[in-house]
């Protein structure tokens, strides 16, 4: 895992019940351009043979293995498309480096007297945080005065840089996420510790597939009136996990925690509801926004 990405060739496997009892491979995600996209691996496919070698009976863990390798090389990995499609044997050329997840370009809208600043975030790699603040920067720098920030099919990626990422939006204090767990050291509140790069308001998208760190960015920018949410319900992945090696060389993941949302709503199995399910206007947004800002300063005072 430190020399490789998880699979060597940007996707990720699943274990699925088969018809005679056993189990497929099945390929649950892509990373979006990647090698295995690029070559014409789809999310669906069910993985047959990695190098020749047929995987049948092989867990997720080991083929993996197989599909690991060093730079630049090449791995051959035989797939079927769909149930019912043909079977291709597809070589795919293994990549370290990590491409930039961030699509931008301004947006006219109301008849050109509105610039709106359209942000598609695939993942969450080493490169998100820093490729989306060049991104807002420019899109400032055009004249865009609201944002939408894009998540929809975003399956996750590095946790850190949705930290990083939901700083980027909100005000020094506010709380990005919180964890919990039964050991001590699971049990914190993060928290922003800096100005927001912008002020302006934002829409969110949001679908069935935006899961783990985009949801932690949707709820963060959610919960603290920063966004509004677009979309569908969220996948609802909010697991704290850790990898531990055993002595064989292999490992196992074990849950050590949970993430829990700002307003104290947990993330793993429920999703996260967005406030619209068509794209609004912005007045409603930003009556949206203030009406939320109003509440919880309502709820502050109370308290």
């Amino acid at each position: 895992m430190a020399r490789y990405d998880i699979t060597g060739i940007g996707i990720n496997l699943r274990e699925v019940p088969d018809e005679s009892g056993g189990v497929k491979l099945m390929v649950l995600g892509l990373l979006l351009d990647g090698p295995a996209h690029t070559a014409g691996v789809r999310q669906g496919d069910e993985v047959l043979a990695v190098n020749g070698e047929d995987v049948s009976g092989k867990s997720a863990f080991e083929v993996s293995s197989l599909l690991q390798g060093p730079h630049e090389t090449f791995v051959t990995i035989k797939v079927k498309h769909g149930n019912c499609g043909p079977i291709q044997s597809i070589e795919v050329q293994r990549q370290l480096i990590a491409r930039t997840p961030v699509f931008y370009r301004l947006e006219q809208v109301d008849n050109g007297t509105t610039s709106v600043g359209y942000i598609h975030l695939k993942e969450f790699n080493a490169l998100a945080r820093k490729d989306l603040v060049i991104a807002m920067k420019r899109l400032q720098d055009m004249g865009a005065s609201y944002f939408v920030l894009d998540l929809r099919d975003n399956l996750g990626g590095l946790v850190q840089a949705g930290i990083e990422i939901s700083k980027l939006f909100l005000n020094k204090g506010n709380t990005v996420i919180y964890t919990v767990g039964r050991d001590p050291q699971y049990q914190n509140t993060i928290v922003a510790d800096g100005q927001p790069l912008v002020t302006s308001p934002v829409i969110v998208l949001v679908n069935k597939k935006t899961a783990s760190a985009s949801e932690i960015v949707a709820s963060a920018l959610h919960d603290n009136c920063k966004a509004v949410l677009v979309g569908e319900r969220t996948y609802g992945k909010g697991l704290i996990q850790s990898v531990f090696e055993l002595p064989d060389g292999s490992g196992v993941v074990v849950t050590v925690g949970k993430y829990v949302t700002p307003n104290h709503m947990d993330i793993n199995g429920n999703g996260i509801e967005p406030d619209y399910q068509n794209f609004p206007a912005w007045a409603d947004v930003t009556r949206h926004l203030s009406q939320c800002n109003m509440n919880q300063q309502g709820q502050k005072s109370q308290g």
